[in-house]
């Protein structure tokens, strides 16, 4: 860009795909963060962009505002050490994830800070003075000065319920200068259960575009849930249980939706003949994961956000995210009895639990129960990033290798398998399609949120398609 303003510092997702942070400034004493996330894995100890500590590495003097995309950690969970180092600002966001984010921040509270509730109260009490949410497609005015005019808006990133890719919309009065700018957060894969599809936007001057899977395509949504069908059957035919490691919001609850559907299809085909040997309708789906049954009530909660698909099948009679068969776990107790009867016995059921990488939370107590069983078995249904558990069982269970927990090592004799398919971000066809259906192609595409060989090949693609199209386009990659 000519001009000194506005320009872009990025302050996480820039060596890896978590920590999500950028600094948008707008003039030499005015900006604003585009997402505070938390690091996770490997990237905590990575040198650079902040990484490897929670503590804010810079100067909060210019932040006007904080814009959230959505209320994943790893795009929000630093909040608390932000407004530790002083941030008093508004925090605008969708009214969905104002809805969410409370709940969200609490949790990174009491795992990142202090195990103290009466502690995290207080500071949600803090908190949610701060957050204003938004209706979609709404501009929302941030500064309005004689020199200065910023403005937001929030659209449908389709990524889990609230999430939003944002534009920035800024002009200098006394120049006449405008420019738009993108972020898109994190986008949703096409067709997802539960949420409408991501749309480009009509034109912008820079887009900050993530790239989680700039280097792969997902199958399609038919295909997928047939595959989770039959990773199902095949794991569950020997009496074992399925370990979904899944995150609690948004993930969780695609899943449970697109169970539902299965366990719905299944009980048709059997008033019509005999079925297949699984009894899909009685099988148990556990959900022992609190945080993710909370999610999941504020989600039916949240239903006029739900995508037309989903509405049409509550009003048919189906329950997504409530049927019969799911079970909850709640207490720390019965988490244990849980883990121990399922490893015990030869009951099949199916357990979704989190974290989604495996680095923490209950999933840890089963993998520590099971992993050595073979008629057990892990199912992969969302990235696991370098350095986490997850990536070690997904790379290493395959070839009976071991992963460490908790410092001690698990031999792994579990079955592992992945479905690259659910995947809550869009693919590389997603990504590419998000810059070049602008009706005007940015400038400048800034590529973050994604490992070293996502971003190559996906910057590749993007310098290809500017070049065929004739767009005089710079596709960066930031080191810092």
């Amino acid at each position: 860009m000519s001009e000194t303003f506005p320009r872009i510092d990025h302050h996480g997702a820039v060596q890896g795909v978590t920590g999500s942070c950028h600094q948008l400034w707008l003039t030499e004493h005015d900006s604003l963060l585009i997402d505070c996330g938390m690091f996770q894995g490997a990237e905590l100890s990575n040198a650079g962009a902040g990484a490897g500590k929670l503590e804010i590495e810079f100067d909060l003097a210019s932040v006007r505002a904080l814009i959230a995309t959505h209320v994943h950690i790893d795009h929000v969970g630093r909040l608390p050490w932000l407004i530790a180092a002083g941030f008093k600002g508004p925090v605008h966001c969708t009214e969905p994830s104002a809805m969410l984010m409370p709940a969200v921040l609490e949790d990174a509270f009491m795992l990142g800070v202090k195990r103290d509730r009466a502690l995290a109260e207080r500071f949600l009490s803090h908190v949610e003075p701060m957050l204003n949410g938004h209706a979609y497609r709404e501009w929302v005015p941030v500064i309005e000065r004689d020199d200065l005019v910023c403005r937001v808006r929030f659209r449908q990133a389709g990524h889990i319920l609230g999430s939003a890719w944002v534009e920035v919309d800024i002009r200098y009065p006394a120049s006449g200068a405008k420019h738009r700018i993108v972020f898109s957060g994190d986008l949703g894969a096409p067709h997802a259960p539960l949420l409408p599809p991501p749309k480009p936007a009509w034109q912008a001057d820079v887009v900050v575009l993530e790239s989680t899977y700039g280097d792969r395509q997902h199958e399609d949504r038919r295909t997928r849930r047939d595959r989770l069908q039959k990773a199902l059957e095949s794991a569950l035919s020997d009496g074992g249980t399925v370990l979904i490691p899944a995150f609690s919001i948004g993930r969780t609850q695609e899943l449970l939706y697109e169970i539902e559907a299965i366990i719905s299809t299944a009980k048709k085909r059997k008033k019509r003949g005999p079925g297949k040997a699984l009894d899909w309708e009685n099988l148990p789906i556990i959900l022992d994961a609190p945080l993710a049954t909370r999610f999941t009530t504020l989600y039916r909660e949240l239903k006029p956000w739900w995508d037309k698909e989903a509405l049409r099948r509550v009003r048919e009679g189906h329950k997504p995210l409530g049927f019969e068969q799911l079970l909850t776990v709640d207490s720390h107790d019965k988490h244990m009895a849980m883990v121990n009867r399922l490893a015990q016995t030869r009951q099949p059921a199916v357990v979704i639990t989190s974290n989604g990488m495996c680095s923490a939370g209950r999933i840890v107590n089963y993998l520590k129960a099971m992993l050595h069983d073979p008629r057990h078995n892990v199912l992969f249904v969302g990235y696991q990033a370098r350095g986490t558990p997850g990536r070690d069982i997904q790379e290493h269970g395959p070839r009976g290798g071991w992963v460490e927990l908790d410092g001690e090592r698990y031999d792994i004799r579990a079955g592992i398998e992945t479905l690259g398919g659910y995947s809550a971000h869009a693919d590389q066809k997603g990504l590419v399609r998000f810059v070049t259906g602008m009706r005007h192609w940015p400038k400048q595409v800034r590529l973050v949120h994604g490992d070293d060989g996502a971003k190559q090949r996906l910057g590749g693609l993007l310098r290809d398609a500017a070049r065929r199209k004739g767009h005089d386009m710079e596709v960066v990659i930031p080191e810092h």
